[in-house]
């Protein structure tokens, strides 16, 4: 989808393609940030000295640093020029990325992740609005397709080609690449982007304003609901992903195995973009049906290579789409209260992030490798019965008739 709205908005002279573009890396930067260790988790923990499941809480300690400091930051920051502090926040990956390269110590690997986190918050925190504030009201949709087109990316090509670069080297080669690539952003940035104004002192947010109002709407506690628990579930399978396939004799399919997945993710955000405006409730339930059947597959085959190949294709298809379909559904569902639980969302989708390494941690080194895929299962079927239960508010059949009603 980002690739096509791309190609049909080359020719327009007034639409700032370059801008969105440092926009596109910066955002991918922060994506692939976040999920590369996954990739690397086996290496990563024996150069540390730790455990796979100690090194993942490379990935919890991440998600914390956004989750715990994302709402608090942004309304400290809202008086900041918004250039400003896109920079500081390339820069503090640079930075955390660089220390998480360099580290030999497992404490100081933590808190450099914790810094990437931090930087994670204030990043996702304008992104989006840069990319509207660049073009007029009838191209903001193509510029966020063009600015967010670095998450799948990250996923599709950055993960992949990270956890090679990891295998065939050094997993701190692909975080040194980070750098490089941070830094080169931060260049980007200062040459191309036009500074925006921060909020006026009238205009800035409250931290924790209208949370209380906002979880009072109907339909908002579900679709959060449901939420955490979908992000649970994939952050379990994808942090561990690693040693899951080096337990079942597939090590040297990794990569393969992430590169499939990615591309059935760009798949599945094509699908649920082009029908999501008549299928929202549909392509939910689709997806986390794909997800569990997902983890069956792996649970009862993962020494099998073609299907734990398919097992990654239905989980690209099911989880893909699953940020669109949640954020319009919370959005739709908050009504004027759209702003503080789109913010709740972002918390607690980072929260349960945080939560998936801990809980996929203490699974692996307690019950095994084995036991992932079941967690995982067991997740989803609440998830499932949370979307089904909100028919009338949260996951309606039609969108806008929780509103309406």
């Amino acid at each position: 989808m980002a690739t096509t709205q791309l190609t049909t908005t080359v020719s327009r002279k007034d639409f700032p393609l370059p801008a969105l573009l440092a926009l596109a890396t910066a955002v991918f930067v922060t994506a692939l940030t976040e999920t590369l260790p996954a990739g690397v988790l086996p290496g990563m923990g024996g150069s540390l000295g730790v455990s796979e499941s100690a090194a993942g809480q490379t990935v919890t300690i991440y998600a914390v640093g956004t989750a715990a400091t994302a709402i608090p930051l942004t309304a400290a920051t809202a008086g900041w020029g918004r250039k400003r502090l896109l920079l500081t926040a390339m820069a503090g990956f640079a930075a955390a990325n660089t220390v998480t390269a360099a580290s030999g110590s497992y404490p100081l690997t933590l808190a450099a992740r914790f810094l990437a986190g931090v930087a994670a918050g204030l990043a996702w925190a304008l992104l989006a609005g840069y990319a509207r504030r660049l073009v007029p009201a009838d191209q903001q949709g193509r510029a966020m397709a063009v600015a967010m087109a670095g998450v799948p990316v990250a996923l599709s090509l950055g993960v992949p080609v990270g956890t090679f670069l990891g295998h065939a080297l050094d997993w701190r080669v692909p975080f040194l690449a980070m750098t490089a690539l941070a830094l080169g952003v931060v260049g980007w940035i200062a040459a191309l982007l036009p500074e925006q104004p921060g909020r006026a002192v009238g205009e800035r947010p409250e931290a924790g304003g209208g949370v209380r109002r906002a979880l009072a709407v109907p339909g908002v506690v579900p679709v959060l609901a449901v939420t955490v628990l979908l992000v649970l579930a994939h952050t379990i399978l994808f942090t561990y992903v690693a040693p899951f396939l080096d337990r079942a004799g597939l090590d040297g399919s990794v990569g393969t195995v992430l590169l499939v997945f990615g591309l059935a993710s760009l798949l599945s955000i094509w699908f649920v973009g082009a029908h999501i405006d008549r299928r929202l409730r549909q392509l939910t339930i689709g997806g986390a049906l794909l997800i569990a059947l997902t983890a069956g597959l792996l649970g009862l085959w993962s020494h099998s290579v073609p299907l734990v190949h398919l097992a990654a294709l239905l989980w690209g298809l099911g989880w893909g789409g699953a940020p669109t379909l949640l954020q319009t559904a919370v959005g739709d569902a908050g009504g004027e209260r759209a702003d503080a639980a789109q913010a709740m969302l972002v918390t607690l989708w980072n929260a349960a992030m945080a939560g998936g390494g801990v809980i996929g941690g203490l699974v692996l080194g307690r019950l095994g490798t084995g036991a992932l895929p079941w967690t995982v299962l067991a997740l989803l079927l609440p998830a499932l019965a949370v979307v089904l239960a909100a028919r009338r508010h949260g996951f309606p059949a039609e969108r806008g008739r929780a509103v309406q009603d």
